[in-house]
């Protein structure tokens, strides 16, 4: 198995551009593998895609993706060129992974899009993507949308995989039938193993199959107190579960977590600081040193 790490912001943080810079071209310098951005518009964090384009022109390497966008609620179309376009400038480096976006009244009217409505327009949307990415004259006639000899160019550099996110029966079932890879966040490793299990069971239903280097997880670390932010988000998103299954506590327990999910399987490990860095360049040199020996 083939593993891979690399870093993610969350989206609870203000990022300028001399911080993403320096992010963007430590991860480069110190061998980690991808940056992440996340998407939120009512949080300080900034647009993934914009953010990523502007890394995109920072970096030479590095892959760039989604931990997660949201895709209802926007035209296929314009995904599809969003997508293709950051896919041509990067050099092939794209790595879009979508969910269906948060209960909450302010990003459900940022996206014009009722909750009942988001998971039939999801399934038809993705689809929708990979015809407008790989084909030259898409017809579509759907609940949600029509298009008659639809064209987006440029097309990718080569066909992109889709990951997705999510953690609920129906979102994992949906991985299975329609994802390339499953990116999981706020889940302990039991939970992640016991996630792979339902994805790989609906995708073989589907007459399908998941590479089984394709799933990943957002991991969490603290390096000091955790801040209050933070906590209230990991407890609104997994109850279940006290905060000290998910957050590793400095370099050592950071190096024993990111292994337990490696053993569930799990290849691809973002990892998300819940402390702001002082300064980049030694918060990666730290990590690269401890934690980049278990890529290979």
């Amino acid at each position: 198995m083939k593993v891979r790490i690399g870093y993610g912001l969350g989206n609870l943080r203000r990022l300028d551009g001399d911080a993403l810079g320096a992010l963007a071209g430590g991860l480069e310098r110190n061998g980690f593998d991808s940056l992440w951005l996340s998407e939120r518009i009512s949080g300080p964090a900034p647009d993934p895609v914009v953010a990523l384009t502007f890394a995109a022109a920072r970096t030479s390497k590095i892959k760039l993706g989604t931990s997660v966008s949201v895709l209802p609620g926007r035209s296929p179309a314009l995904v599809a060129k969003e997508w293709a376009t950051l896919d041509v400038l990067s050099g092939g480096r794209a790595l879009p992974a979508f969910g269906l976006g948060i209960v909450h009244p302010v990003e459900q009217q940022a996206f014009g899009v009722e909750r009942g409505d988001r998971a039939s327009i999801f399934d038809e949307a993705l689809p929708l993507l990979r015809r407008l990415w790989a084909e030259d004259d898409v017809d579509h006639d759907g609940r949600w949308f029509h298009y008659e000899h639809m064209n987006v160019l440029p097309k990718p550099t080569h066909p992109l995989d889709v990951w997705l996110g999510g953690r609920a029966p129906a979102e994992l079932r949906r991985v299975g039938r329609l994802a390339d890879g499953w990116l999981a966040s706020f889940a302990t490793p039991d939970q992640c193993k016991a996630g792979r299990i339902a994805i790989e069971d609906a995708a073989e239903a589907a007459d399908r199959e998941i590479d089984p280097e394709h799933f990943g997880v957002m991991v969490l670390y603290a390096r000091k107190e955790l801040p209050d932010a933070f906590a209230h988000a990991i407890r609104s998103r997994n109850p279940d579960v006290e905060i000290d299954d998910l957050v590793a506590r400095g370099w050592s327990e950071l190096h024993d977590l990111c292994s337990r999910y490696i053993a569930v399987g799990f290849s691809k490990l973002v990892l998300v600081p819940l402390n702001e860095p002082g300064d980049w360049d030694d918060e990666l040199a730290a990590s690269a040193a401890v934690l980049l020996p278990l890529q290979g």
